[in-house]
């Protein structure tokens, strides 16, 4: 089934409603966003920026693309379309928002999973590279360069927000949601990646879950663990995973040059699914 439009953008300046007009999109004060030429928008704010060009690099975001495409992550997008499209009525649109969306990725697999219902998807991340590529790759969806801090959406419009190895704002993600809407967060597992994380230490310090604080308005809905071992073969694709990770920057030079010693290695994926419920206020 063809993708729904997204149509509950929000003014980043004044939180007013985004309508469309022609190649631009304008809000009743008068505030206007162009669409790029790849069909994207953005709606950062240059006073939101804390650099000139915040997110991931151009470079980090061809290497994400190439290591998710090759499957390696395709468990993770199956359970979480799964968890998405599990409560889904069928005829009803269901609103999606993938919060840090990267190169869209994980998006592009829901809307395979969930082909058969009306879905009206977007995509934000603070990098625009990233929404950059996403937008190349998937036309169909709505996709904006934002921040989890203010996300330009109206309040109460959605029925899902994910949150994929990203950035939290709790109190952004119930303001959008609507009751009864669900937030989805996966975060490493205590195990994952943990045999590229002893070549690279030196001393291997267990990786814990983030600490989830739900604040008011959220019921828990419960925590699946998924684990799976994947093989990545190369020292490209090997490059390509460490580029997606925070260890990128942790790691010591030496470590770093070890993992890019690397030609083969097989790796424990570990990752936490939570499902969270909006109440009502």
């Amino acid at each position: 089934m063809p993708a729904k439009p997204f149509t509950a953008l929000a003014c980043p300046l004044d939180g007013a409603p985004l309508q469309r007009q022609g190649g631009s999109l304008r809000c009743p004060g008068g505030h206007c966003f162009d669409l790029a030429a790849q069909g994207y928008v953005n709606l950062l704010p240059v006073q939101n920026k804390r650099s000139r060009d915040p997110g991931d690099s151009k470079e980090m975001v061809a290497a994400r693309r190439r290591f998710l495409e090759a499957g390696h992550y395709k468990p993770i997008a199956d359970a979480v379309a799964q968890a998405v499209l599990a409560d889904a009525v069928p005829g009803r649109t269901l609103t999606c928002l993938d919060a840090g969306c990267g190169e869209g990725y994980y998006l592009r697999q829901l809307a395979a999973a969930g082909d058969t219902l009306p879905l009206a998807l977007l995509g934000l991340d603070i990098s625009k590279w990233a929404v950059q590529a996403a937008a190349k790759r998937d036309p169909h969806t709505t996709w904006v360069v934002g921040s989890n801090a203010g996300l330009p959406v109206l309040p109460a419009t959605l029925d899902r927000v994910l949150c994929m190895f990203g950035f939290p704002v709790y109190t952004e993600f119930a303001r959008v949601l609507r009751r009864g809407g669900e937030l989805l967060q996966v975060d490493a597992g205590p195990d994952h990646l943990r045999e590229l994380r002893e070549v690279i230490y030196p001393t291997l310090k267990p990786e814990r879950p983030a600490a989830r604080q739900m604040p008011p308005g959220f019921e828990p809905l419960g925590t699946d663990t998924l684990r799976f071992q994947i093989h990545v073969d190369g020292a490209s694709p090997i490059a390509d995973l460490l580029a997606m990770t925070p260890h990128l920057y942790r790691a010591t030079a030496e470590g770093r040059a070890r993992a890019a010693a690397l030609t083969a290695l097989t790796m424990t994926v570990d990752v936490r699914l939570g499902r969270y419920r909006r109440l009502p206020d």
